[in-house]
């Protein structure tokens, strides 16, 4: 048997199309609750907040591989990967960079593995620009430099707890003969772990086919040739590197041909390499596969299984196993990579593709939006009214009670006709005056109101604790920023009949004013420009002409904590939902979505913006 082990990282797919790795602490529980479930545990879900109190809010769904925060519904995608025990997740190895806010964020682990690796490597810097950041990290100052700006934001490696190892247990590369050789010993009694009951009904569907795995050839390009001097990327001050080190942007043949196979799958053949003796195919593809990292091992999987389907041999959609097979999905993935590298037939479906941007769109392209006047909109300050004092502005909307009703008042709960029992600042009025508001007919102290309204934006609006009529016109916190909108000639998916409308959010990182959590202080702006789509249709204009209402209400985006990275002090979305995915809805925020359009109009509604508010706002 041929043994194999890896660990275990679990993942969640973050708004930018990233992969963020949960902590150790995280993967280990989720690994224990599916030990603990048995053959049930992909049904079942997992409270992220028993092992770490500051992800309280979210579950783990295993049968749907969701995360779901309860407290606003949003759903994001969540995988269990595998990596080599060596790797940084290996050894409890995390690398972190500094934020603008002073704290640390852990890289991707795709980037923490290629950071380890060549800081053991004893490496001077290395380009990220290989697997898609426009970075440099120097070792030896410990810094990351943008490649672009020369900026640099200082990164650290630090200890942490071992990811969860897993092994499985796989016939050896032979018992599936690739080619005529000596004959194996009888088989001894078969196993019923459910990798080898997979791998069974595998052989077993091939061998009423009479179809044979062709064996696989790797070819792999070589070092660079002695004496090849690697440069460093301009601007960075680094010295380059000898021999056989980092690629850099020389063009030798060996690293085109290393870019020609990075850009494709690796190569299958029907027969052994003329070169090598009867029988040794099966143990150099062995050899080979071993010196693959994981992307190229997938790339070979999925290769492998398309030879597979057009020869006709049956494959085993492993993705997609679900609780009818005798294999746990749960060890689905693994299963799947192990086949993979022992030569087995797999069919690892590919996932879907995130399409987060359009097709590259000239400036001729670009048209205005029909109906709408100007292309964009600038936010400098608060622009709504104030009321002089908080009793002037709940005049307007409260008419007094001089017979209080025998309940209870919802702000302090206490009895209406005893005096209220906030026990904060005092306002003026008196403790034992109640009002009724008069759209909706809620009943409160006035002393919690005046109380309530100071605790708030004191924006001149008042909107009721209980039914959230709003009062007034509601404004935010949203700190400045531009808002642009422009037609583009490409459509979203399930909106085949018209164009897209375009909309770019660009906030920079400021000071916090006095309607800010915390006033002076500076707040970051993640992920600027951000892109968003609108379908060109009659309800899509609508939706964009009332985003332009809450967009000089500075009610689209707030200053607080992400839900996401768990940052503080930095600029979030505000309770109005965007599609920020173009072609995919691989993350919940993209197309097709039927209800979109129907939910962000209530979701404005919400916030007190409806088709008249639209009309009293200036064009």
């Amino acid at each position: 048997m041929l043994l194999a082990s890896a660990v275990v990282v679990w993942e969640w797919l973050n708004e930018h199309g990233r992969w963020r790795p949960y902590s150790p602490a995280v993967s280990h529980h989720i690994e224990a609750v599916i030990r603990a479930g048995g053959p049930r545990a992909s049904g079942g879900s997992v409270v992220l907040g028993q092992v770490d109190s500051r992800l309280a809010p979210y579950i783990i769904d295993l049968q749907s591989m969701h995360q779901f925060r309860q407290d606003t519904g949003t759903l994001r995608p969540v995988r269990r990967s595998f990596y080599d025990p060596a790797s940084a997740p290996g050894k409890g190895v995390v690398w972190e960079w500094e934020n603008d806010g002073g704290s640390w964020t852990p890289y991707d682990m795709e980037v923490a593995i290629t950071l380890q690796h060549a800081f053991e490597k004893q490496q001077p810097w290395i380009d990220l620009t290989p697997i898609g950041f426009c970075y440099v990290i120097d070792f030896g100052t410990m810094s990351q430099i943008n490649r672009q700006t020369q900026r640099k934001r200082r990164v650290r490696h630090r200890l942490d707890l071992v990811y969860p190892l897993v092994a499985g247990a796989l016939p050896k590369a032979q018992s599936w003969p690739a080619s005529p050789g000596p004959a194996s010993s009888p088989p001894g009694p078969p196993c019923s772990c459910p990798q080898c009951l997979l791998v069974m009904s595998v052989k077993a569907a091939a061998g009423a086919n009479g179809g044979l795995l062709p064996p696989l050839v790797i070819r792999k390009s070589g070092p660079p040739p002695a004496g090849t001097r690697l440069l460093p990327p301009p601007g960075t001050g680094l010295k380059p590197l000898d021999g056989a080190g980092l690629r850099g942007p020389g063009k030798t043949a060996a690293s085109q041909a290393s870019r020609r196979q990075a850009s494709g799958v690796p190569a299958l053949t029907s027969s052994a390499s003329q070169a090598s003796p009867p029988g040794a195919a099966g143990k150099n593809g062995r050899v080979a596969l071993a010196t693959l990292n994981r992307t190229n091992l997938q790339r070979l999987a999925i290769a492998q299984s398309r030879v597979l389907i057009a020869s006709g041999v049956p494959t085993v959609p492993v993705k997609n196993l679900n609780g009818s097979s005798p294999v746990n999905p749960a060890l689905a993935g693994i299963t799947g990579i192990l086949m993979s590298a022992a030569g087995l037939p797999v069919c690892l479906t590919r996932p879907p593709k995130l399409v987060l941007h359009p097709p590259p769109v000239s400036k001729s392209e670009i048209k205005s939006i029909p109906g709408v006047s100007n292309t964009s909109r600038k936010t400098t300050k608060k622009q709504a009214k104030k009321g002089k004092t908080p009793e002037e502005v709940l005049k307007k909307y409260l008419q007094k009670v001089r017979h209080p009703p025998d309940e209870d008042c919802t702000i302090c709960m206490e009895r209406l006709a005893a005096p209220s029992g906030y026990k904060g600042p005092q306002p003026t009025v008196k403790p034992d005056l109640v009002g009724k508001l008069s759209k909706c007919g809620h009943i409160y102290h006035l002393h919690c109101l005046v109380a309530m309204y100071n605790n708030g934006n004191k924006d001149g609006s008042l909107q009721c604790p209980t039914c959230k009529t709003i009062y007034g016109v509601k404004t935010g916190t949203q700190p400045p920023g531009k808002m642009e909108y422009h037609l583009i000639p490409h459509s979203l998916p399930g909106h085949p009949d018209c164009k897209t409308i375009r909309i770019i959010y660009n906030i920079p990182p400021g000071i916090q004013g006095p309607e800010h959590p915390n006033p002076g202080k500076s707040f970051t702006a993640r992920g600027f420009p951000r892109h968003c789509y609108l379908p060109d249709s009659e309800k899509g204009r609508k939706v964009l002409k009332l985003l332009l209402v809450a967009w000089d209400r500075r009610l689209i985006f707030a200053v607080g904590t992400s839900s996401t990275t768990g940052e503080s002090d930095t600029v979030i979305w505000n309770e109005v939902h965007h599609k920020t995915e173009f072609g995919s809805n691989l993350t919940g925020h993209g197309y097709p979505d039927a209800n979109y359009l129907d939910n962000v109009l209530a979701e404005l509604a919400a916030q007190g913006i409806a088709e008249d508010s639209a009309a009293l706002e200036k064009d």
